[in-house]
């Protein structure tokens, strides 16, 4: 399984939306899409998971596409580093 990330979306985009924009090209697992969490509006990204060879799929066939005037940037996805809040960092 692959998760792929989904960049420049248009702000009305749901995850109903998002998860059509990629089912006809294979099986989603799941679909996110990403919103602030003070104003509940999106972010203009969010995340798919489907399984490798579909996930290949769907990057070569939709990173660029445009979609409401705006084109799709769409890769895998990277792990994020892990984020230990806080400031300080590793001086002790």
């Amino acid at each position: 399984m692959k998760k792929i990330y989904v960049g420049n979306l248009p702000w009305s985009t749901d995850e109903a939306a998002l998860r059509d924009l990629f089912s006809p090209l294979g099986e989603v697992l799941s679909a996110d899409v990403i919103s602030d969490r003070e104003t509940g509006r999106s972010r203009g990204f969010g995340f798919i998971e489907m399984d490798d060879a579909d996930a290949d799929k769907a990057i070569a066939e939709l990173n660029g596409r445009e979609i409401d005037g705006r084109a799709l940037r769409v890769n895998e996805a990277r792990e994020r580093p892990n984020r230990f809040g806080g400031g300080g960092g590793g001086r002790h």
